[in-house]
Order: C-alpha cells, then structure tokens, then sequence
C-alpha cells in the first residue's frame, strides 16, 4: 500500500488561477493538480486557461505551454510524445492515460489533470514508481537460456514471434497497475498487472528455458493470486493490451505445472 507523504488530514483546496485576457470558444480550462513537499502545504488545484489555437492538440502540449508561459514550477514527465516512452502516464479526467496521445478536443469543456492514483506522491504530477521498478527487476526480465550463443541474433519463426503478440507492446506507464484496486491496497507483496505482463512475455519466448524456474517465483498467494479479474488493468491500457488475459495465462501454467 502506498505511504503518502502529504500534510496529515490534507484535503485538496482552490488554487490560484491563471487566467488569460480574451475568452474564445478556443480557450479551454485545465484544473492541474499541485503538490510541492518543501511548503509543507496541503495539495491543490490550479487552474490553467489555454487558448488551443496557440497549442498543440494533446494533453502534454497544453502541461508543456502551462509550464512554459504560466507557471515554471509545474512538474511532470515527459520524454517521447509518440505513446511509447510511458513517462507521461497521469490520471486525465478520472481515467488513466497517456498526456501525449490524448487529445483536448475528446474531453470534457474542463479537463481535470491528477497524478496516477494510490502512488506515493513526489511533486505535482509525479509519483514514485520505485517500488514498480524493483517488482519488475525481481521477474529477471531478460532471456535465460545458457545454450544460447553470447553474440549472434537469437532467431525465432513467425510462429514462434507471433506468441509474443500483445505482450512486448508493454511501455510500462503503470496505467495499468495504479487503476487496479488490487495493487492499490497489495503493491507491498501483488506484482500487479504490468509486472506479471512482462513476466508472462518471457514464459513465452521460446528462446528462453527458464519458464519453470519462472513460475516457482511466482507460486505465491500474493505475487501471482491477488488478482481478482477486476479487468481494470485491459481498460486502461493506453496500448490496448490485456494484462487480465496474461495473468490468466500464467496461471493455467502453474496449474499445468502442478499436474
């Protein structure tokens, strides 16, 4: 479970206003929310109006002209803008998505901008994903073959690639795992969706003879079982992968295993 560092009994409030001269049907309002641990104040919201037609039409044009015209101090990640990096993961208008690949024109008139939820907050619209990326180094995520030269390309068949299919698209944002419920309350012990995709994308890859040692990670009441199929983890997913399917995945491999 996520311990936040936030004021004691914080409650988000009104923040300041930035407001611009001429009011057109162009002009959108961003409510961004702000947390800067060094104030020790309780979080709030600002908010942000920004004229489209002197921006770009994604999320992360209008955070980057907010940050570049409006107010320095506002902090978020950002790396590719093409959906593929991740960085930008944050909770737009109550759901989980990319700022990059999401465009202002399919939301809502006011468009509300929170960090991912149920993470421990750093500044603004960044969360610690530490303890993600140590779940995810726990799944060795690399080929375990010793067989396997030490240099060369390492061939597979059509078939064999095409199991890999909905799986090695994963750019962990973590959109999945901060909308799943199960992780919200587990992340101390469940690996969550994102962390068991990945370990699934390696069981399947037939270069790799380490499936069995894999699976005896996982055989365990927390790691691999606290998923409850809630299916979260699918609609959030700005690739438009399953991590419920994979998980289901591993394990019908355990069980296969047990046999």
């Amino acid at each position: 479970m996520a311990k936040f560092r936030l004021p004691k009994d914080s409650k988000v409030s009104k923040g300041a206003l930035y407001a611009v001269a001429n009011v057109t049907a162009a002009v959108r309002r961003f409510k961004v929310y702000r947390w800067n641990p060094d104030d020790e104040s309780n979080p709030c919201l600002d908010i942000f109006e920004i004229d489209m037609e002197e921006c770009g039409p994604m999320v992360l044009d209008a955070l980057i002209e907010i940050k570049a015209l409006h107010d320095s101090s506002l902090t978020f990640r950002r790396s590719c803008r093409e959906g593929i990096c991740g960085s930008c993961a944050m909770n737009i208008n109550g759901v989980n998505r990319l700022a990059c690949t999401t465009s202002v024109i399919d939301l809502a008139d006011e468009i509300a901008i929170y960090p991912l939820p149920h993470m421990a907050v750093i500044k603004d619209l960044v969360v610690d994903l530490t303890n993600l990326y140590k779940q995810y180094a726990s799944i060795e995520p690399w080929l375990k073959n010793p067989a396997l030269p030490k240099s060369g390309e390492q061939l597979q068949s059509i078939e064999e690639r095409s199991h890999l299919d909905g799986l090695y698209e994963c750019i962990l944002c973590a959109c999945c795992s901060t909308a799943c419920p199960s992780y919200w309350w587990n992340a101390d012990s469940y690996l969550g969706p994102a962390v068991l995709l990945q370990a699934y994308r390696w069981m399947l890859d037939s270069r790799d003879t380490a499936t069995t040692e894999r699976l005896d990670q996982l055989r365990d009441e927390f790691k691999l079982y606290r998923c409850r199929t809630i299916m979260n983890c699918a609609v959030a997913c700005p690739k438009g992968l399953n991590p419920a399917q994979a998980i289901s995945g591993i394990k019908r491999l355990v069980e296969n295993a047990a046999d």
